[in-house]
């Protein structure tokens, strides 16, 4: 491929136009008011203005939309009579139906292909059809990069690492050697995939590092948050499931299986050799041990911290981590602990009198 220069990267234009009507035909719901209102943004119901849509599925905003000027509102059924503005498309699960509305408002377009002149190209590396490669990208010796794949200003691609179709590294990405990366995946600035793992043996009065020889492998649909950082496995593999998102701040540490379809909130750490199943759910500042499972369709409270294995379906909290009604009649005691001590010490300071 000829060297030339290249704005990869993502680029976004300004919001289109859509009118109530097509707002309506896009989400299946039905329109209620006049169907040339044009929409060109969204806002939350208390700040849209009256060329915004915004949406109403919680009975706790029905004070805004009452006041609301925006030009649409997507109204769940139950809200449909409810007072509030003239234009409004009533469907189900208006969140959802939102998705089909967003994509037409802020349409994306791909970055021009090509490769900038001050990329740097490794030799032996394949470089798919209709790639971009922004400036001072580093592309290591014999990795390849599938169709339509976008790589970001200063991202560092490691020697043979093996990218997928159609997923982007957005800026100042490192895929360290030893991973591949499926298709369709995003990668958002700063984040550090496949680096060693945090591991050592303590000899000859020294902590000695373990050598990282396994693999950090990303599967297909998956979006990793700024800044978060995968570890490679030692000897085994660390792999991240198809279709789960990770957002910012998160480490995985070396070893991890994460299911099919996971999600984790920020600032989450889980320490190594854990298997999470398909669909688990971890919240923010979650913190998890070592060699534990945490089961399918499992959920995580965030903050907690979880020491030992969770089972599928269920949804634990706390510091120390465990069923979460149980936390809940924990907590209750504690509160009732504290009226109890106060009852104790006046029935002792009458004794003393």
């Amino acid at each position: 491929m000829t060297a030339r220069p290249s704005p990869a990267g993502e680029s976004r234009h300004g919001p289109l136009a859509l009118t109530a009507a097509e707002v309506a035909r896009r989400v299946g719901g039905t329109l209620r008011g006049d169907g040339a209102v044009s929409v060109r943004a969204v806002a939350p119901l208390g700040r849209a203005g009256a060329e915004e849509i915004s949406f109403l599925s919680s009975a706790a905003y029905l004070s805004d939309f009452r006041t609301t000027r925006a030009g649409v509102v997507l109204v769940a059924p139950e809200f449909a009579e409810s007072e509030g503005p003239p234009c409004r498309v009533i469907v189900e699960r208006p969140p959802e139906a939102m998705l089909k509305v967003l994509p037409a408002l802020y349409a994306s377009t791909p970055a021009a292909p090509g490769v900038h002149a001050t990329a740097l190209i490794g030799r032996g590396a394949q470089l798919g059809r209709d790639i971009a490669v922004g400036p001072y990208a580093v592309i290591g010796e014999g990795a390849v990069l599938g169709d339509r794949v976008t790589i970001g200003a200063h991202c560092e691609v490691g020697r043979g690492v093996r990218i997928g179709d159609e997923s982007e590294l957005v800026s100042h990405v490192t895929v360290y050697p030893g991973t591949i990366v499926g298709k369709r995946v995003r990668l958002h600035a700063g984040v550090r995939v496949g680096s060693d793992g945090f591991g050592y043996v303590y000899a000859d009065g020294a902590h000695q590092k373990i050598p990282h020889v396994g693999r950090c492998l990303i599967e297909d649909d998956v979006e990793i948050g700024a800044n978060s950082a995968i570890d490679r496995g030692s000897i085994d593999d660390t792999v991240i499931g198809a279709g789960s998102k990770l957002d910012n701040l998160v480490h995985i540490a070396h070893n991890v299986h994460l299911g099919k379809l996971c999600l984790i909130a920020a600032q989450v750490g889980i320490s190594g050799s854990t298997t999470l199943g398909d669909g688990a759910v971890l919240g923010g500042q979650v913190g998890v041990g070592g060699h534990l499972t945490i089961g399918a369709g499992a959920r995580i409270a965030g903050q907690s911290g979880v020491s030992s294995d969770v089972p599928a379906g269920e949804t634990w909290s706390g510091t120390l981590a465990r069923p979460h009604r149980e936390t809940l009649v924990g907590q209750a005691a504690l509160a009732r602990l504290a009226k109890i001590v106060k009852e104790l010490e006046r029935l002792v300071g009458k004794r003393g009198s």
